[in-house]
Protein backbone atom coordinates (compact mmCIF):
# COMPACT_ATOMS: atom_id res chain seq x y z
CA UNK A 1 0.00 0.00 0.00
CA UNK A 2 1.36 3.43 -0.91
CA UNK A 3 0.66 6.35 1.41
CA UNK A 4 0.20 10.01 0.60
CA UNK A 5 3.11 12.16 1.73
CA UNK A 6 2.69 14.89 4.33
CA UNK A 7 3.00 17.49 1.55
CA UNK A 8 0.36 15.78 -0.59
CA UNK A 9 -2.01 15.67 2.38
CA UNK A 10 -1.46 19.38 3.09
CA UNK A 11 -2.16 20.26 -0.55
CA UNK A 12 -5.52 18.47 -0.43
CA UNK A 13 -6.89 21.05 2.00
CA UNK A 14 -8.26 18.92 4.83
CA UNK A 15 -9.88 20.89 7.66
CA UNK A 16 -7.51 19.14 10.08
CA UNK A 17 -5.05 16.24 10.00
CA UNK A 18 -3.26 14.96 13.08
CA UNK A 19 0.03 13.14 13.49
CA UNK A 20 0.94 9.59 12.47
CA UNK A 21 -1.73 9.50 9.75
CA UNK A 22 -1.60 7.02 6.87
CA UNK A 23 -3.88 7.88 3.95
CA UNK A 24 -3.80 5.59 0.93
CA UNK A 25 -3.00 7.21 -2.38
CA UNK A 26 -5.56 4.84 -3.92
CA UNK A 27 -8.45 6.09 -1.78
CA UNK A 28 -10.72 8.95 -2.89
CA UNK A 29 -11.26 12.05 -0.75
CA UNK A 30 -13.97 14.58 -1.69
CA UNK A 31 -14.65 17.96 -0.05
CA UNK A 32 -11.51 17.68 2.05
CA UNK A 33 -12.26 21.06 3.62
CA UNK A 34 -15.07 19.26 5.51
CA UNK A 35 -12.94 16.33 6.71
CA UNK A 36 -11.20 16.38 10.10
CA UNK A 37 -8.76 13.56 10.91
CA UNK A 38 -7.24 12.90 14.34
CA UNK A 39 -3.96 11.22 15.30
CA UNK A 40 -2.92 7.65 14.50
CA UNK A 41 -5.40 7.08 11.68
CA UNK A 42 -5.13 4.69 8.76
CA UNK A 43 -7.35 4.77 5.66
CA UNK A 44 -6.72 1.89 3.25
CA UNK A 45 -6.89 1.49 -0.53
CA UNK A 46 -10.10 2.09 -2.47
CA UNK A 47 -11.95 3.79 0.38
CA UNK A 48 -14.19 6.75 -0.47
CA UNK A 49 -14.67 9.66 1.93
CA UNK A 50 -17.17 12.11 0.47
CA UNK A 51 -17.98 14.72 3.09
CA UNK A 52 -21.10 16.80 2.73
CA UNK A 53 -22.06 19.99 4.54
CA UNK A 54 -22.09 18.20 7.90
CA UNK A 55 -18.53 17.03 7.45
CA UNK A 56 -16.65 13.91 8.47
CA UNK A 57 -14.90 13.71 11.83
CA UNK A 58 -12.40 10.92 12.50
CA UNK A 59 -10.98 10.55 16.00
CA UNK A 60 -7.71 9.05 17.21
CA UNK A 61 -6.51 5.48 16.66
CA UNK A 62 -9.07 4.79 13.93
CA UNK A 63 -8.76 2.32 11.06
CA UNK A 64 -10.93 2.38 7.92
CA UNK A 65 -10.28 -0.81 5.94
CA UNK A 66 -10.14 -1.41 2.20
CA UNK A 67 -13.19 -0.63 -0.01
CA UNK A 68 -15.13 1.18 2.75
CA UNK A 69 -17.10 4.37 2.14
CA UNK A 70 -18.34 7.29 4.23
CA UNK A 71 -20.78 9.31 2.14
CA UNK A 72 -23.52 11.91 2.61
CA UNK A 73 -24.59 15.42 3.48
CA UNK A 74 -24.98 14.86 7.24
CA UNK A 75 -22.12 14.58 9.70
CA UNK A 76 -20.35 11.24 10.04
CA UNK A 77 -18.24 10.94 13.17
CA UNK A 78 -15.96 8.08 14.13
CA UNK A 79 -14.83 8.29 17.77
CA UNK A 80 -11.47 7.18 19.13
CA UNK A 81 -10.48 3.52 18.74
CA UNK A 82 -13.28 2.75 16.28
CA UNK A 83 -12.66 0.26 13.51
CA UNK A 84 -14.41 0.06 10.16
CA UNK A 85 -13.82 -3.33 8.50
CA UNK A 86 -13.56 -3.86 4.75
CA UNK A 87 -16.49 -3.04 2.46
CA UNK A 88 -18.46 -1.16 5.11
CA UNK A 89 -20.73 1.60 3.80
CA UNK A 90 -21.76 4.45 6.09
CA UNK A 91 -24.41 6.81 4.69
CA UNK A 92 -25.56 10.14 6.13
CA UNK A 93 -27.90 10.61 3.13
CA UNK A 94 -30.34 8.14 1.61
CA UNK A 95 -32.79 8.21 -1.29
CA UNK A 96 -36.52 7.51 -0.83
CA UNK A 97 -37.02 4.00 -2.25
CA UNK A 98 -40.85 4.03 -2.01
CA UNK A 99 -41.46 5.00 -5.64
CA UNK A 100 -43.22 8.19 -4.59
CA UNK A 101 -40.15 10.16 -5.69
CA UNK A 102 -37.41 9.88 -8.25
CA UNK A 103 -33.92 8.82 -7.20
CA UNK A 104 -30.26 9.53 -7.98
CA UNK A 105 -28.12 12.65 -7.81
CA UNK A 106 -28.69 13.58 -11.45
CA UNK A 107 -32.35 14.43 -10.74
CA UNK A 108 -33.19 17.93 -9.39
CA UNK A 109 -34.00 17.86 -5.65
CA UNK A 110 -37.62 18.99 -6.16
CA UNK A 111 -38.29 15.54 -7.67
CA UNK A 112 -36.48 13.54 -4.96
CA UNK A 113 -36.92 13.01 -1.25
CA UNK A 114 -33.40 12.41 0.00
CA UNK A 115 -33.18 12.02 3.76
CA UNK A 116 -30.09 13.37 5.53
CA UNK A 117 -29.04 12.60 9.09
CA UNK A 118 -25.94 12.43 11.22
CA UNK A 119 -24.20 9.14 11.93
CA UNK A 120 -22.28 8.78 15.18
CA UNK A 121 -19.91 5.87 15.72
CA UNK A 122 -18.79 5.63 19.37
CA UNK A 123 -15.48 4.77 20.97
CA UNK A 124 -14.26 1.19 20.57
CA UNK A 125 -16.95 0.34 18.03
CA UNK A 126 -16.07 -2.31 15.46
CA UNK A 127 -18.23 -2.68 12.36
CA UNK A 128 -17.89 -6.03 10.58
CA UNK A 129 -17.13 -6.47 6.91
CA UNK A 130 -19.88 -5.76 4.39
CA UNK A 131 -22.14 -3.94 6.85
CA UNK A 132 -24.26 -0.91 5.99
CA UNK A 133 -25.06 1.97 8.34
CA UNK A 134 -27.95 4.27 7.35
CA UNK A 135 -28.56 7.96 8.28
CA UNK A 136 -29.78 9.09 11.71
CA UNK A 137 -28.00 6.28 13.56
CA UNK A 138 -25.93 6.37 16.73
CA UNK A 139 -23.79 3.35 17.51
CA UNK A 140 -22.81 3.82 21.14
CA UNK A 141 -19.49 3.03 22.80
CA UNK A 142 -18.17 -0.52 22.68
CA UNK A 143 -20.67 -1.94 20.18
CA UNK A 144 -19.61 -4.78 17.87
CA UNK A 145 -21.50 -5.16 14.59
CA UNK A 146 -21.38 -8.58 12.91
CA UNK A 147 -20.42 -8.91 9.26
CA UNK A 148 -23.10 -8.22 6.61
CA UNK A 149 -25.39 -6.38 9.02
CA UNK A 150 -27.82 -3.57 8.19
CA UNK A 151 -27.86 -0.85 10.85
CA UNK A 152 -30.94 1.35 10.55
CA UNK A 153 -31.58 2.02 14.26
CA UNK A 154 -29.44 3.13 17.19
CA UNK A 155 -27.28 0.52 18.93
CA UNK A 156 -26.90 0.65 22.73
CA UNK A 157 -23.49 0.55 24.39
CA UNK A 158 -21.50 -2.68 24.64
CA UNK A 159 -23.92 -4.80 22.67
CA UNK A 160 -23.14 -7.24 19.90
CA UNK A 161 -25.49 -6.68 16.97
CA UNK A 162 -25.96 -8.77 13.87
CA UNK A 163 -28.39 -9.36 11.03
CA UNK A 164 -30.44 -7.51 8.44
CA UNK A 165 -31.89 -5.54 10.08
CA UNK A 166 -29.44 -5.85 12.94
CA UNK A 167 -30.63 -6.97 16.36
CA UNK A 168 -28.82 -7.11 19.68
CA UNK A 169 -27.75 -10.71 20.12
CA UNK A 170 -25.36 -10.55 23.07
CA UNK A 171 -23.36 -8.41 25.48
CA UNK A 172 -19.79 -7.35 24.68
CA UNK A 173 -17.07 -7.51 27.31
CA UNK A 174 -15.72 -4.24 28.68
CA UNK A 175 -12.14 -5.43 29.27
CA UNK A 176 -10.99 -3.19 26.43
CA UNK A 177 -11.61 -0.13 28.64
CA UNK A 178 -8.93 -1.30 31.09
CA UNK A 179 -6.61 -2.13 28.19
CA UNK A 180 -7.14 1.40 26.85
CA UNK A 181 -5.95 2.88 30.17
CA UNK A 182 -2.79 0.76 30.12
CA UNK A 183 -2.18 1.57 26.45
CA UNK A 184 -2.54 5.34 26.95
CA UNK A 185 -0.24 5.33 30.00
CA UNK A 186 2.60 4.07 27.81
Amino acid sequence: MAWLTTEQIKEMGFARVGEDVFLSDKASYYNCQNIRIGNHVRIDDFCVLSAGEGGTDIGNYVHIAIFSSLIGAGNISLADFSNISSRVAIYSSNDDYSGAFMTNPMIPSKFTNVQHGDVKIGRHVIIGSGSIVLPNVTIEEGVAIGALSLIRKDCDAFGIYSGSPAKRISERKRDLLELEKVFLEK
